[in-house]
This record gives structure tokens, sequence and C-alpha cells, in this order.
């Protein structure tokens, strides 16, 4: 095939680094080695083979967290703002938008201490008499972190012939000398849900409170929060796997230098989190909510997914936007700007209908986006099969997404059909979003057995926030005995 006609149909989005339109040369060298007919066959394979490698490259140098999947911190030229270069600014002014609900600091009804402040008498005008009117309030919030130490004395008593008697003491103080609920708590909080590293969860307590710790008692703290958990952990699976819908994803996580995958299922009120050595389906049955779940699932394209047939299948179309942006930045096609139109057109009328179109307005969506589909099926054909090649031809991302936003346009759509089914995946990003950072701050787990704590603790503390408890009283309740009672409901038996 000439070097012509094999990238005659494709089209490049023009890219040019440090002024140099790089798309533009690429374009001419194609068209004169295309026009050269004294070009020997091994030259022109050689020269096919680097006009390959330069687009893949090209492809790869403007791949980012707007139009991909790749996280914000692995943006290329990434400015310490979080910004990337080259992009557009947004244009929104600065502070709170319009719509947002401000909030600002208030007085406390019941302060912890009160201190009256008379005016100097000495110094008002004489010849008057003055009465008290009011009081001029203003208040300081401040925080006092110290130590307490509670020391019980149990009374031992002898009698004649020598035998002692002793008075009880608390449930839970069996030792000399023990750290007490609230030192438990708020160090599982810091290691767990504030993510800190032991040490930096060692300097806190010595410096604020004068409390050492090592870092083997922090580890038993967890250990303590993980083994009582066992039972909330099986509670939140059931809860899942009743839920009418539910969100999943996985995401890679480093277990003493080897790559292993942390599973989450999600609801509006539960999380559960779990650790395994594989991605597809034997991480997803480990967590065990998928494999009997029945109702609505929400995720990415992750092919594993669809092996589940029991369960009606949604498509994120936060993704479908990143990976059509890519399509719009990297290859410039038409169709894939008008297909990301459609779907945050019709999500913010789904939005503005209450949460569903009426059946009319479904029929004209389905309409709107096959026309989309078949003009882009002329634009982006398939790839032609390589001569004398085995295998299956390598299709273009851009071919791919049209293929899959083809086949499945049932599970792209059903955002339009129900008030539950949301337009993206999004509760299951937020809800996996700080495994992520904890990645970042620390760098791996140290072994599979803390990856499987932290995922237990995490679950519980996520789960609590979402039913109205804060982190902090969850693990509280959770170390006195007495856990909050959404998670002391006895899990009602699997369907």
């Amino acid at each position: 095939m000439a070097l012509g006609q094999q990238y005659q149909k494709r089209e490049f989005f023009a890219m040019t680094i440090s002024e140099i339109d790089v798309s533009g040369a690429l374009e001419r060298a194609k068209r004169m080695a295309a026009a050269d007919k004294r070009l020997p066959a091994a030259v022109r394979s050689l020269i096919e083979l680097l006009v390959v490698i330069i687009e893949l490259l090209l492809g790869r140098l403007n791949v980012n967290s707007r139009n991909s999947s790749v996280p914000p911190s692995q943006d290329p030229q990434r400015s310490r703002a979080g910004k990337i270069s080259g992009v557009e600014k947004d244009r929104r002014k600065v502070g709170g938008q319009r719509g947002h609900a401000g909030s600002t600091i208030k007085q406390v009804a019941n302060p912890d201490i009160v201190e009256n402040l008379r005016v100097n008498r000495q110094k008002l005008p004489r010849g008057h008499r003055y009465k008290r009117v009011k009081d001029d309030i203003r208040q300081v919030i401040d925080i006092v972190i110290t130590r307490k130490v509670t020391e019980y004395r149990a009374e031992v008593l002898e009698d004649e012939q020598g035998r002692q008697y002793r008075a009880e003491f608390p449930e839970g103080v069996t030792r000399p000398v023990q750290y007490g609920t609230s030192v438990k708590a708020a160090a599982v909080y810091m290691s767990v849900y504030q993510l800190l590293p032991y040490n930096r969860v060692q300097d806190f307590f010595r410096d604020q409170a004068g409390i050492e710790i090592s870092s083997g008692t922090l580890c038993n703290f967890a250990e303590e929060s993980y083994h009582l958990l066992e039972g909330f952990e099986e509670i939140a699976r059931v809860r899942l796997v009743q839920a009418p819908i539910a969100h999943f994803d996985e995401t890679g996580v480093n277990i003493a230098g080897k790559l292993a995958w942390l599973h989450s299922a999600s609801s509006a009120e539960w999380t559960l989190y779990g650790v395994h050595a594989k991605r597809g389906r034997d991480g997803i049955n480990a967590l065990g909510v998928l494999p009997a779940f029945t109702g609505i699932a929400c995720h990415d394209h992750w092919k594993p997914y669809f092996g589940y047939e029991d369960c009606i299948h949604v498509l994120c179309n936060a993704h479908h936007a990143r990976e059509l942006q890519g399509v719009i930045e990297n290859e410039g096609h038409a169709w894939a700007q008008d297909m990301k139109d459609l779907l945050e057109q019709t999500n913010a009328a789904v939005n503005a209908a209450g949460g569903r179109l009426s059946l009319r307005a479904q029929a004209a969506c389905r309409r709107k986006y096959r026309k989309i589909i078949a003009r882009a099926q002329k634009k982006c054909p398939n790839a032609k099969p390589v001569p004398n090649k085995r295998g299956i031809t390598k299709q273009s991302k851009a071919r791919n997404l049209l293929d899959r936003l083809q086949a499945f346009e049932d599970e792209t759509l059903r955002f339009i059909t129900n008030p539950i089914i949301p337009f993206s995946n999004n509760q299951a990003e937020r809800d996996i979003r700080m495994t992520k950072v904890q990645q970042k701050i620390s760098g791996c787990f140290r072994s599979l057995k803390g990856a499987k704590i932290f995922s237990r603790i995490r679950s519980y503390l996520s789960s609590s926030i979402k039913h109205g408890l804060s982190a902090t009283d969850a693990l509280k309740a959770l170390i006195n005995g007495s856990p909050p009672s959404f998670a002391l409901k006895s899990a009602p038996k699997k369907c």
C-alpha cells in the first residue's frame, strides 16, 4: 500500500512543539515520500514505520487528565497550581460561584468559658446615673490539645487472717499503664483517614501532647480496629448486594513493590473496599458484591464487569467525555465534538426535567445519537487489514471509542430513562480517590495485611460519614465497644 493511500483518510490534530508545527511537517514529509516514485521499497517501508512511531509519540504527548484517564498528578507540563501548560484558563471568576452556599464562622450558643468585662466606672463622666442595658458579645474559638492522665487507685482491704479484697477496676483497664480510647481513635483517624505516615502521627502526639507512641503501637491500634470491624464488613457487603444501584471501580496499589488492585463497591450509604492480587474477575468476586448483585451497576468500560449478567449495566459518561476530548484534541474528528456536546446537553436536559426525559425526548436523543454514529462511520472507517499479517488489525483510539459507543448505546444513554441512574460514575471515583492520595503520600503498603487493614477501616469510616457520623466519633464508638446503630443491624440473609 502506498504511503499516501495508507494515511489519506486519517485526520490529524495540529500539534506545535517549541513553535515547530510538527503535524504540518509530518504531513509534508508524507506527501513528498508518496510522490517520489524512485524510493526503494526498503526505504519506503522504513519511512512508513517512522511515521507510525512519530504519530504514536505525538498522541502520547497530548494525553492528559482532561482527555483521558491519566490522573492529574501525571499531567505533562503541569504547573505548581495543578494547571496544564497551554490549556485555556478557566473563565470563571476567583472565589465562590453563583449559587454556591457560603459559610462563615458563627458564635457558639454555650461557650466553655465566660469572662464578664465591666466598664471602668472611674473613667465615666460624673454627674450621671448609668444602668446596664445589654452585653456586647465577642467570642474567641480556640483549641486545647493536652495530655489527660486518669489514675485509678483500687482500694485493697485485708482481714485479720491476711486475706485481701481489692476494688474492681473499670472495664478495659487491665494494665499498669495503657492508652485510652481518645488516643487510639485519634491515631487511627490520622493514619487511616487523614493518611499521615506513622512517623508524622508520632510527631503530633509528642509535640502537641507530650505522649510517646511507637510505630508498632500505632500499627496495633489499627489492627485492633480491623478485628472489631469484621461484622461490619459483612453487613456492608449484603447492603450493597441489595442496593437498587451500586457503583464499581478499581485502582492499582503498590504492596511491597508489587502491583495489586483495590476494588470498591459503593452506594449513597455504603462503601466497601477490598485488596486483591488480580484486577479482573477473581478480584471482583473476592469483594463479594457484583456476583450476587441484581440491581443497576454503574462502572467504566472495564470488560470483566460485563461478565456479570444478572444486573443492569450503566456506563460512566464522564469517561466518555474525556475520551471524546482526547479524540478532538489528538485527531481532530468533528463527530467526537458533536457526541460530547450531545451527551453534555442531554445531561443538562435530564437535570432540568427532574431526572428523566419524556419518551418523546428520549426517542429524539437516540435519533441524534445514531446520526452522529452514522456520520462518524464515514469519517472514521475501520482500519484496513495489513496484507500477509495475521491477527486482529489494530484500530485507532477514535475507532475503538466509536465502536463502543455504537455497541453500548443502551448502557450509555440509560441515564435519560431513570432518575436514580447518574450521568457518570463519580460516586465510585470519589470513594476511591483518597486511596490514590495515600499511595502518593506513603508510596506503598508494606504488606498485604496492612493494605487489608486500611481498606476495612476506610470502608467503615466512609460509610459512617455517609450515615451522618463524623470519622472521629465513629472510631471512638467502635473502640469503646458501642459502634453506631447502622453498623449493628443484623445483616439480612442473602437472596
